[in-house]
């Protein structure tokens, strides 16, 4: 994962976050015709990916109410429930200027709903990003304003990262995130608990882990999700990488094919509290 670092003056302590892009993004998210619905490889047009006819045509989401208590007692959560075919995809450490609005592009293209899992001092670059996350009905989730390892922090430190990250969200988009993902998956039982019971968030992990991080190319970001996917999984990514974006088409197209029919994150839960 390319990273930027940043020297912490206050406490001496030398520490590594996901580049989100320049402080200020030139004008607001791109627009993309054809680049969103397929990848053109660096040898060229040849053996391109195409999307199958029905990409785009007539997909509706699931409609799975949420109610006010759903989430039970639970505050881990890695899947939904088996018995039906949905999965949620999720997306971290974003947004970033560049490859997020192209993503945002392929889900409106195909009108599936997924989980941005964003970084606080991204969004307080990116606001407008943000906003049309909300706007296009994705959902969004708490992932830190640093994206420090929160096994290495103070209790106050933590809550800092939550609720920093949450203040920014509201500022941007004018809604509250209804869960949490702990950067790098790391968060010991104690701090899950304190986190759901102050903020009100389960933490959120993934079953599906195509280890895009390491970028080893779209086509095998593909097949990794595509061969790992089952009823109720919930499928880890990153937007601010520009090859997990082109393994996007591929991936979305290959799921629907499978059968599969993308919720959000807290959908998935609605569903497991309902299983």
């Amino acid at each position: 994962m390319k990273r930027r670092k940043l020297l912490l003056l206050a406490s001496g302590a030398l520490i590594t976050l996901p580049s989100c892009g320049s402080k200020k993004s030139k004008g607001t998210a791109q627009k993309s015709t054809n680049s969103t619905s397929r990848v053109v490889p660096p040898g060229g047009t040849k053996g391109a990916y195409r999307p199958p006819a029905y990409a785009g045509r007539g997909l509706k989401n699931p409609s799975i109410n949420l109610p006010s208590s759903f989430w039970g007692r639970t505050v881990t959560h890695r899947s939904g429930p088996s018995s039906q075919p949905y999965v949620a995809m999720t997306f971290d450490d974003g947004p970033h200027p560049q490859n997020t609005p192209r993503l945002l592009n392929i889900l409106r293209d195909r009108n599936i709903k997924a989980t941005f899992y964003v970084i606080g001092n991204c969004v307080d670059r990116h606001p407008h990003i943000v906003r049309r996350i909300v706007a296009e009905g994705h959902e969004i989730g708490n992932h830190t304003y640093t994206h420090r390892k929160l096994t290495t922090l103070r209790s106050s430190e933590v809550r800092t990262e939550m609720s920093k990250t949450q203040a920014a969200i509201v500022r941007a988009a004018g809604v509250k995130p209804r869960t949490m993902r702990p950067p790098y998956g790391a968060l010991r039982t104690d701090q899950r608990n304190t986190i759901f019971s102050e903020f009100g968030y389960p933490t959120i992990m993934w079953s599906v882990d195509p280890k895009d991080w390491k970028r080893p190319g779209p086509s095998i970001v593909s097949s990794r999700i595509l061969s790992s996917s089952r009823n109720g999984s919930i499928i880890l990514a990153h937007d601010l990488h520009k090859p997990t974006i082109d393994a996007m088409p591929r991936t979305f197209d290959g799921l629907l094919a499978k059968g599969f029919k993308f919720i959000t994150v807290s959908q998935m839960l609605a569903l497991k509290g309902q299983a």
